[in-house]
């Protein structure tokens, strides 16, 4: 149990108390005022907020790479998140107090000599130590008091934790479900395969499919519109863009032009270094792949794709990363979401594009936004001549706007069809409506009116009698393809070898269920899966019928080390969700039957200091 004990004592931000020392005292509140209120009879300090929502704030700026503001922050609940850990932690405390969990001074002192704050020339300095409780304004009694109480919720969520229950059954079982493993034996009958030609339709057999599948030959609903509109395609061309402006754009999207060195790589995190470079020397000694290890993790490789990134991207991975060969892989470095390997697949080198050759693409992108802004400018107007009552022609005739008709249904997505806001407005309005402008996606404009509707019609025999010849036909030599399988597959026993029937056998062997084969229908696996050694099943491939045989079932390679490591990590993980589940409960008990008041003003007034 002293790996689980390890994991969840990770959840008490033992060092927490160290996160602020170059961090917030109670400047700007009362003097007077040093609790944001009490959790059964544990106080919890404003120092203590501050620290966590400092950390909880650092944490996120690294995450998103960049400093965010406490407004930032705050939108993502950090505020409500550090006070909900804060609440919690001191609720343990109050349990482990009342409980009687302590531990002694020698325990204090162990865990004061691990800080590197706290460090001279000969182990562990007092003076140092006294400095760095300075800076946060705390006592010497005051953050031993904290370590004491540290420890004893670690020793009291560690008894929370204990006893979960071994998981291997439960790995073994699922293991047991992705990892068995068939062999088969498998081949294609196709039209070549029919004994004898399939005759084409009857006048009878046109009218009985025509009968059978009436919404093939249906229209439907046709709505016939009017509309004008006007996008700055129409009017890009008369935009007027000065090489002053062009050359300004280069500059301001430099970065965009001149790339330096970049690397296609792929990241593989994991829960600890330790982890990582387990697997990085099981990779270095041969054992597996660097798939296999993604695979492993439960992830495919474009889980893990970070696409092309610099070397800044990478931080503290970009040099190992930049000076690796196509293929290496390097790490364990840390990242964002934790230690991690990452694979170097390419090189692209630095890339520049000069003002001239991008000038004719700056240009018409400027252009195109002058366009948007002449439709702005005049868009008062055209809603203007629209409320006075003039026609859609009218404006076509008196705006730039252009004319046009359309006899829409759901299957139309040409032209100003192709915009899903005049879709939207052609499936809703109806006839007599008043006109309204409304904004395309790229800056444009419109108006439509409903003429008229048409509504689905069921298109005469004679009118598609064609269609529904060819279409009979094709399910015809379908069912025909099938039946000619079905009199092969009578034939097939265990042994019997597939090439003796006219058949081209496929052999598979070690399928399982996350496995692939090309040429085959999508219910393949889950047919095959369902399948006796020594069945034989025929499947509909749409325009082929496939016969299968299973030849053989096996368990997973408990030799594998994909298996094995799959398996340690389903156990792991599964011991890990009950713990936190167990513990979870428990906290959410704890805090129902404790005592907890807190002042939101006072919460309010430290949060100020933030902002």
């Amino acid at each position: 149990m002293a790996k689980k004990s390890k994991k969840y004592g990770g959840w008490i931000i033992v060092g927490v108390v160290l996160v602020g020392l170059a961090g917030f005292g109670t400047g700007g509140l009362s003097g007077n005022i040093r609790n944001l209120g009490t959790v059964g009879d544990k106080d919890v300090s404003v120092t203590s907020y501050q620290r966590a929502l400092s950390s909880q704030i650092n944490a996120l700026s690294q995450q998103f790479g960049t400093a965010l503001s406490f407004q930032q922050a705050q939108a993502f609940g950090i505020d409500r998140a550090a006070l909900n850990q804060l609440v919690l932690n001191r609720s343990l405390d109050n349990e482990a107090s009342t409980r009687g969990i302590s531990i002694g001074d020698q325990n204090v002192f162990e865990r004061l000599r691990s800080f590197r704050e706290f460090q001279g020339a000969n182990g562990f300095n007092r003076e140092s130590y006294r400095f760095a409780l300075q800076q946060t304004g705390q006592t010497e009694a005051q953050f031993e008091t904290e370590i004491r109480e540290d420890i004893a919720r670690t020793l009291l969520q560690t008894a929370i934790v204990n006893g979960v229950p071994d998981a291997t059954t439960y790995a073994d079982a699922v293991m047991q479900y992705v990892g068995e493993q068939r062999s088969i034996t498998w081949a294609t009958v196709s039209v070549d395969d029919l004994t004898a030609p399939v005759p084409g339709a009857t006048d009878a057999d046109a009218q009985a499919y025509y009968d059978a599948n009436p919404d093939e030959f249906t229209l439907p609903e046709t709505r016939d519109i009017t509309y004008v509109w006007l996008t700055p395609n129409m009017i890009q061309d008369d935009m007027v863009v000065a090489d002053e402006a062009v050359a300004q754009l280069y500059q301001q999207r430099s970065a965009e032009f001149v790339q330096p060195e970049r690397r296609l790589v792929e990241r593989l995190v994991y829960v600890s270094a330790a982890r990582a470079e387990e697997a990085l020397a099981r990779l270095e000694a041969g054992d597996v792949a660097f798939e296999d290890l993604v695979v492993e993790r439960g992830l495919s490789l474009s889980d893990i794709d970070l696409g092309d990134v610099s070397r800044e991207d990478l931080r503290s991975a970009g040099d190992a990363v930049f000076a690796a060969q196509p293929g290496e892989v390097v790490g364990p470095f840390n990242s964002s979401l934790g230690p991690a390997l990452f694979r170097m697949n390419a090189v692209l080198a630095a890339q520049e594009t000069t003002l001239e050759e991008a000038t004719p693409d700056l240009r018409q992108e400027l252009a195109a936004e002058a366009a948007r802004d002449v439709i702005n400018q005049n868009i008062d107007q055209i809603i203007d001549l629209v409320a006075g009552g003039a026609a859609l022609e009218d404006l076509a005739e008196r705006t730039d706007m252009e004319l046009g008709t359309i006899a829409w249904s759901e299957d139309v997505t040409d032209d100003i069809a192709a915009y899903e806001a005049f879709r939207t407005a052609a499936a809703s309005v109806a006839e007599g409506d008043f006109a309204e402008v409304i904004d395309l996606a790229d800056g444009g404009i419109f108006a439509l009116r409903l003429d008229s509707i048409t509504p689905p019609a069921l298109q005469p025999l004679d009118t598609v009698r064609d269609e529904v010849a060819t279409l009979w036909q094709e399910q015809a030599r379908q069912e025909a393809i099938i039946a000619r399988a079905e009199e092969i597959a009578q034939a097939i026993q265990p042994l019997t070898g597939f090439d003796t029937l006219g058949l081209e056998p496929t052999v598979e062997n070690d399928l399982t269920r996350r496995s692939f084969i090309e040429g085959t229908p999508p219910d393949f696996n889950e047919q095959m899966f369902e399948m006796r050694v020594g069945d034989v099943r025929v499947l509909d491939a749409e325009d082929r019928a496939i016969i299968v045989r299973l030849d053989d079932i096996a368990p997973p390679d408990a030799e594998d080390d994909t298996v094995v490591a799959q398996r340690e990590t389903l156990a792991e993980t599964a011991s890990a969700g009950i713990a936190q589940d167990i513990f979870e409960a428990y906290t959410t008990k704890l805090q129902e039957e404790t005592d907890i008041n807190i002042n939101q003003a006072t919460v309010n007034a430290v949060n100020a200091q933030f902002q």
